[in-house]
């Protein structure tokens, strides 16, 4: 009841509450070329570089980010089931369950080079630097511009009305400047390939959009033929002769139902069924092979036959960086230094069972749960069964061999002890 009446009493919002002063000195921002827009509209290039951007963005959403408190080693014991843990798992606002956010999230860093997570309803207002604060709504946002201590962002607004019952302009994407202590700010770590100006994915965009300029050329419906007249044309008025039945010709064309003409039989036609050769396809394929390579996206991991090393390459090259550089940005920003030291952090987690073969899971369970890994119910679950009731499920321990505990189970053997002689009496003291 306590927690309900402080939120009710403190809660802030980041639309009615935010500063719009603007003492925060001079900025910077991206190219002029980013735009205002709602965190559903991402990369729109008419190629095959949106299947890759999916794909990294789609895998990026399996990773899970928790909030847990870890042990003087460094390893998560629990998990703490507050408001950012709920945001990051299930409910982070009313258009968007975690796994979408995380898929605007990505899609967001990938286009525009980096991305921005702000909380816009707290339980506390996040400004106030005397007390800490729960996240109850978080927003994917795209950077405006940068400022030395502030950032000004682009933010989606989605209430209808404000704390009176009173409507507001909701519903539209908005400017607003805050900290850069209370916004999680993240790079693409692959900055260089994807989004500098000279990188391999822009001269891949580039040629793209220039194949596809004379792909609509090819298919706009000319005729592509040459007229051969029956006289030189080097003179000006065999020059102009000319013009003139090439203009009668296409006259001819223009205003037949069917689009037939005629020509002299002295006449004749050059059809130009095909361009002329280049290497523009040749150095699409090398730019699109190279921008794989350096993500790591190979054919397989496309198509979904790669190999478990492959798989584990792309994993551990390409969406850890991504997900690392998430959970460090987002525990820095959203945990206090009082809660980080007392063992509060954020974590990834990623089920490398997922992408075993069901063929090999067999033996990768049996080698687990022998070696007393993982318990028979630890493992049950991660293909598909319930947790069993029965005993030992639950200990970690080899189930191949005799328990103790079990009815009629053998005592444990004692080790041999070998007699020796008998001990001397001590000599008596005159």
């Amino acid at each position: 009841m306590g927690r309900v009446l402080r939120t009710l009493k403190h809660s802030w919002n980041l639309f009615k509450d935010a500063p719009t002063d603007s003492s925060y000195g001079g900025g910077y921002s991206q190219p002029a070329s980013r735009s205002n827009r709602q965190p559903s509209r991402y990369f729109s290039d008419r190629s095959l570089l949106g299947s890759i951007y999916n794909r990294l963005a789609v895998d990026f959403a399996s990773v899970e980010f928790m909030h847990c408190i870890l042990d003087e080693n460094d390893v998560a014991t629990e998990i703490v089931r507050d408001d950012l843990h709920t945001c990051l798992t299930l409910d982070p606002n009313i258009d968007q369950s975690a796994a979408a956010l995380k898929i605007d999230y990505a899609m967001t860093m990938f286009e525009q080079g980096e991305v921005a997570l702000v909380p816009v309803v707290t339980d506390m207002d996040p400004l106030n630097k005397t007390g800490s604060f729960g996240i109850q709504q978080l927003r994917v946002a795209t950077v405006a511009a940068h400022h030395p201590r502030k950032i000004r962002l682009n933010v989606f607004d989605d209430r209808e009305v404000d704390d009176e019952g009173k409507p507001v302009n909701g519903g539209v994407t908005k400017q607003m400047t805050v900290p850069k202590t209370m916004v999680v700010i993240q790079e693409n770590p692959f900055y260089t390939v994807m989004n500098e100006p000279n990188g391999l994915l822009q001269r891949l965009i580039a040629k793209l959009n220039l194949l596809d300029s004379l792909d609509e050329a090819a298919g706009s419906g000319k005729l592509d033929m040459i007229l051969q007249l029956p006289y030189t044309v080097r003179g000006e008025s065999r020059q102009a002769q000319a013009e003139q039945r090439r203009e009668e010709l296409r006259q001819q064309l223009k205003d037949d139902e069917l689009g037939i003409g005629y020509i002299d039989v002295s006449e004749k036609v050059i059809q130009l069924n095909r361009g002329i050769e280049n290497k523009l396809l040749e150095q699409v394929q090398y730019l699109f092979d190279a921008v794989r390579s350096e993500l790591g996206i190979t054919k397989g991991v496309m198509d979904g036959s790669a190999s478990q090393a492959e798989i584990n390459n792309y994993y551990d090259r390409t969406i850890e960086p991504l997900a690392n550089g998430a959970a460090l940005e987002i525990k820095r920003k959203f945990l206090t230094k009082n809660a980080i030291s007392r063992g509060h952090s954020i974590e990834i987690y990623r089920d490398p069972l997922k992408l075993i073969p069901i063929d090999e899971l067999a033996e990768v369970a049996d080698k687990l749960i022998r070696n007393a890994v993982v318990t028979a119910n630890e493992f049950r679950p991660k293909i598909g069964y319930r947790p069993s009731n029965q005993p030992g499920a639950d200990k970690l321990q080899n189930p191949n061999m005799p328990d103790a505990d079990q009815p009629g189970a053998a005592p444990p053997a004692q080790p041999d002890v070998v007699p020796g002689p008998p001990p001397t009496p001590p000599e008596e003291v005159p």
